[in-house]
This record gives structure tokens, sequence and C-alpha cells, in this order.
């Protein structure tokens, strides 16, 4: 099995698949390449950091216009660098 394992001080990101046509509201189609792209994803593997303030399955934004996406054995990932990652979302509890 082969497996993408991130070196140099980079972040390998899952992205979710976003199959939802959006459409405006007068009904015209906005094209993938249109759409904004997501800043959301989830941590798959990180290189070896000392201190990583994120693991594996942590959900992280990330710059916006950061990163190379990859497609590998049919998943879709983003492969960024470890100072693009601008927080780790974090569930609360509400008051």
């Amino acid at each position: 099995m082969k497996e993408l394992q991130p070196i140099n001080q980079n972040v390998l990101l899952e992205l979710k698949e976003e199959t939802a046509e959006q459409k405006t509201a007068a009904g015209i189609i906005i094209p993938d390449s249109a759409q904004e792209k997501q800043e959301v994803a989830t941590v798959v593997a990180i290189s070896n950091i000392e201190n990583a303030e994120i693991a594996p399955g942590d959900e992280v934004l990330y710059k916006k216009f950061s990163g190379t996406e990859i497609d590998f054995d049919g998943n879709k990932y983003l492969l960024v660098p470890y100072a693009d990652v601008l927080s780790k979302v974090v569930e609360t509890e509400s008051i």
C-alpha cells in the first residue's frame, strides 16, 4: 500500500468533495473554477515537526491560496506548509 508522507515542514490535508452544484438566486450555475475554495480541511499527516500544535484527525483552517492540490488514489489532498495552517477547529460547549 502506498501513502503520502509529508516532509520539509509540510502538512497533508484531506479535502472534502463538495458535490452540490452552486447556483445564483437567478438560477445561473456557477462552475467549479469560479467557486471559492474551501479553507477548512482534515489533517491526514504532518512531517516531523517539533511541538506541533496539530495532529492527524484535527480539522484546521488554512490560508486561502496556500498549498498544492494533489489527486492520489482517488482522493483529493492539499499539501501546505505548516506555517500556513492558521487555526485548529475545536468543538466548544455553549454557555
